[in-house]
């Protein structure tokens, strides 16, 4: 579940409580596009967005060792009829940095994938990066998430002047184009 849990935070770049909240019912696997509802999200902004082929194959994997018939995508361990707990993914992604050995950063838990999600497709219009991410406005993404580290801001200098970019700025740049 923390495989499928982390694939869906990268690849929506949504809140961890809305996807924690998701049910099979908001999944619709013919045209892949999830129902985001406005009573799972902070900010009760009920939207649609597609899924990308990470997001869904996870999903569909998932979904085969997932108790057939249940009505969360994410259901708690204990207590039928209730989605994970925040408590628990929180435990999880704490536990799985101590297994990889990361030290543990402020600030670097579920949230910082919306951040990334944010930063690494900083090259959309705001207002399509604002709608895939769930946010109302583009005030926040561009205040709170985006953050330019010194690749792409050189990557930006070189593409204003013409400069060729090396094959490393091409690898890191091929996800926002």
């Amino acid at each position: 579940m923390l495989r499928t849990l982390l694939i869906m935070a990268n690849e929506t770049g949504h809140r961890i409580g809305a996807i924690r909240r998701l049910r099979w019912s908001d999944l619709d696997f013919e045209a892949e596009v999830v129902l985001w509802r406005a009573e799972n999200d902070k900010i009760g902004h009920e939207h649609v967005t597609p899924l990308t082929q990470v997001a869904t194959a996870a999903l569909k994997e998932h979904r085969t060792t997932t108790c057939v018939g249940g009505v969360f995508v994410f259901p708690a361990p204990r207590g039928v009829g209730k989605p994970i707990s925040r408590h628990l993914v929180r435990d999880w992604w704490e536990r799985a940095e101590a297994l990889a050995g990361l030290e543990r950063i402020d600030g670097r838990g579920w949230h910082s994938l919306r951040r990334k999600f944010a930063t690494d497709l900083m090259a959309m219009p705001l207002k399509v990066l604002g709608q895939l991410g769930g946010w109302k406005g583009t005030d926040t993404i561009v205040e709170c998430y985006q953050h330019a580290d010194q690749s792409l801001l050189r990557t930006a200098l070189q593409a204003h002047r013409g400069v060729p970019f090396s094959p490393e700025q091409r690898e890191r740049t091929a996800g926002t184009a």
